[in-house]
């Protein structure tokens, strides 16, 4: 049933429509950036999404590029198209966008902060577009999670994020033997919630999680992936649990089977490569010893809020599934944190308990159980 059913054309137009009437809310004349692979799948999601902002009235353009890694540069052709900051951006990707080498050689700046792409510097610097990012997505996925309760997930992601954003410390534990602190104090928790209808709002599709930047070199302890990673290789289940030693912020020893020793050397390559960009100017003077840290920098705790994802070695969708949560290695979502890599990895069955300023404390997930709705 399952290929069948997901390579309906009439059933990715639905979820398209969904996306498109629901999740951004495409007004007419408004113009749309689609931006693809040649990949089957990615390209019948994009050819989807494009007939049916056609629909509404929209004017969408839709630009291919080969397929981009976590290492590689965006199209100059799809730089450009972004620089004319189109309403609404669709990154509909089988990998990944690619990095933007002039703003990683000259970031955008807007007061002390430093967008190092021109897709952040519109979405979250600028605000004058919103997007949706799909990195790895498949027909299969696009249509089982995304037509979900939004009114319901939205409810959810507000919950969530006003606890974490009133808390100052997060311990999170799991079965497999995770044992983490982390502080939130001063950060701000995202919500990708599925409402990108507003210049500024972005997120995946599928949507559900709520998420936060660790405050900087506070993660301390341990962490023991047990769901799946992505990898340099791309998204891995994890056969034999990966356990990672964190101290003050950044990775340290890490241990396991073969999925360890993959993480090790996708790190690893990152650090390298950071100060191999800075030789050829694809990263400002200076720039690479910092990139080079924070390839091993913690820098998101996420909690898995989509009823309808599973976890089944695609990090777009494992991430969001219930009874998760995932914690990222390297770059965050603050833009004080830059790496070459941001690399999830999924734990199940976390118990989170958040701490507040009074000392007062609140488990928000008991053994992968959500106690707050």
């Amino acid at each position: 049933m399952g290929s069948l059913f997901y390579n309906c054309q009439d059933t990715i137009l639905k979820a398209a429509s969904v996306v498109v009437n629901d999740v951004c809310k495409i007004k007419p004349m408004e113009r749309v950036l689609i931006i693809t692979n040649p990949q089957i799948d990615v390209t019948e999601i994009s050819r989807a999404l494009y007939n049916v902002s056609v629909e509404v009235g929209a004017t969408p353009s839709l630009i291919f590029q080969p397929e981009k890694t976590l290492l590689d540069f965006a199209n100059n052709s799809v730089i450009a198209a972004l620089k004319s900051e189109p309403d609404v951006i669709f990154s509909i990707s089988a990998n990944k966008l690619g990095k933007d080498r002039g703003a990683l050689a000259n970031p955008y700046q807007i007061g002390d902060k430093k967008f190092t792409s021109t897709f952040d510097y519109l979405l979250d610097g600028k605000k004058c577009s919103r997007a949706i990012w799909t990195p790895g997505v498949t027909s299969e996925i696009f249509c089982r999670s995304v037509m979900i309760d939004y009114a319901e997930l939205s409810q959810r992601c507000k919950i969530l994020s006003s606890i974490l954003n009133d808390a100052v410390s997060v311990k999170v534990t799991s079965p497999a033997g995770t044992d983490l602190t982390l502080s939130v104090k001063g950060r701000k928790a995202y919500c990708d919630d599925g409402n990108f209808s507003e210049r500024g709002l972005g997120g995946n599709i599928p949507s559900g999680e709520v998420y936060i930047s660790p405050a900087l070199e506070s993660c301390q302890g341990k962490i023991v992936f047990d769901g799946s990673i992505a990898l340099g290789t791309g998204t891995v289940l994890i056969k034999t649990p990966i356990e990672v030693q964190v101290n003050n912020g950044y990775v340290g020893k890490i241990s396991g089977g073969e999925e360890a020793d993959i993480l090790y050397h996708t790190i690893d390559a990152a650090e390298k490569r950071a100060f191999e960009f800075e030789l050829d100017e694809k990263l400002a003077e200076g720039e690479g010893e910092i990139y080079m840290r924070n390839a091993r920098h913690i820098g998101e705790l996420g909690i898995g809020l989509n009823p309808a994802a599973i976890i089944g070695g695609n990090m777009l969708e494992d991430e969001k599934a219930f009874k998760t949560c995932h914690f990222a290695i390297g770059s965050n979502y603050d833009n004080d944190a830059n790496a070459l890599i941001h690399l999830d990895g999924v734990v199940k069955n976390p118990t989170i308990t958040v701490f507040f300023q009074d000392g007062t404390s609140r488990i928000i997930e008991d053994n992968g159980e959500l106690t707050i709705f």
